[in-house]
């Protein structure tokens, strides 16, 4: 069976992966951009949802949501944009593409009040802190109205070898500074995008019915100063010179959750690869080209 996959946002750091993993496979993969579809401009993205769909010969088709409003800050005072890429653009893909495919679209733990104890499930009631996440949060809201084969996946703490990320910043600040001040009292779980990208491949190639929320990240949790000397010990650099602030110390303009932990049992539930562990990802992920 044959499958065409359209990925928005493949210049993005996930992007990047979505279209390395695809690429291996003997299938049709349309990549779209910011220059291809205007997320601002329901029309652009309507059409081009439906030409892909109209175009593509294939028996299943599969489109990737890669592409978001990330800028979490900035979303504080750009809310309305943030809306519209994050909440109106998600839904304008689902309805057009309810009854004739699979619509993949990725969410975030920001969602989420960030206030708990225990890994959140798919279930647990969304109460968004930030401008960013209420977005998201309209995101998924509009998926699930629009029906059809859609399925929301909520991922956290995503870094990879594009972009800017924490992972990669750390690296840098190795080279540059004695020490580095890291936030210890935020916790989640670090997700390699090379591991969400696969995961998000095999979900959209999966032939059986899934959940309509499922959660991804890499397994375990881990605060950011502890990220942070995982880092440095990977690349041989003595971890001692990452030391432990509190959020406080840094403020920001969006609350940041100091909670992130992702519940993984219905993504194994549903017969999906179960996610390797954080430090197993990250330790392949510097081997990878991310200690260059």
């Amino acid at each position: 069976m044959s499958t065409a996959w359209l990925v928005t946002g493949a210049r993005g750091q996930l992007g990047h992966d979505l279209l390395a993993q695809l690429g291996e496979r003997s299938e049709q993969v349309t990549a779209v951009g910011r220059q291809e579809m205007d997320l601002t401009d329901e029309r652009s993205v309507r059409s081009g949802v439906a030409s892909w769909l109209d175009g593509a010969r294939a028996d299943r088709h599969v489109l990737v949501n890669a592409a978001a409003y990330t800028a979490v800050d900035a979303a504080e005072d750009d809310e309305a944009t943030a809306l519209v890429v994050n909440g109106h653009a998600p839904g304008w893909m689902a309805e057009t593409m309810a009854g004739r495919g699979r619509l993949v679209h990725v969410s975030t733990d920001y969602v989420f009040d960030g206030t708990a104890t225990s890994p959140y499930a798919v279930d647990a009631p969304t109460a968004p802190r930030s401008a960013y996440g209420r977005t998201k949060a309209a995101g998924e809201a509009a998926v699930a109205a629009a029906g059809g084969d859609a399925v929301v996946v909520r991922t956290a703490w995503v870094y990879g070898v594009h972009g800017a990320n924490f992972v990669r910043t750390m690296r840098r600040l190795e080279r540059e500074r004695d020490t580095v001040g890291v936030v210890s009292d935020q916790v989640g779980s670090p997700t390699w995008s090379h591991d969400l990208a696969a995961g998000l491949v095999e979900l959209g190639g999966f032939a059986d019915p899934v959940p309509p929320v499922l959660h991804f990240t890499n397994a375990g949790e881990v605060s950011w100063h502890g990220l942070a000397r995982a880092v440095f010990e990977g690349v041989g650099a003595d971890p001692a010179r990452v030391l432990p602030v509190t959020t406080a110390e840094f403020p920001r303009p969006a609350p940041r959750p100091a909670y992130s932990v992702l519940d993984l049992t219905a993504w194994t539930g549903a017969g999906l690869t179960a996610p390797r562990a954080w430090d197993e990802a990250l330790h392949r992920a510097l081997g990878a080209g991310l200690a260059d």
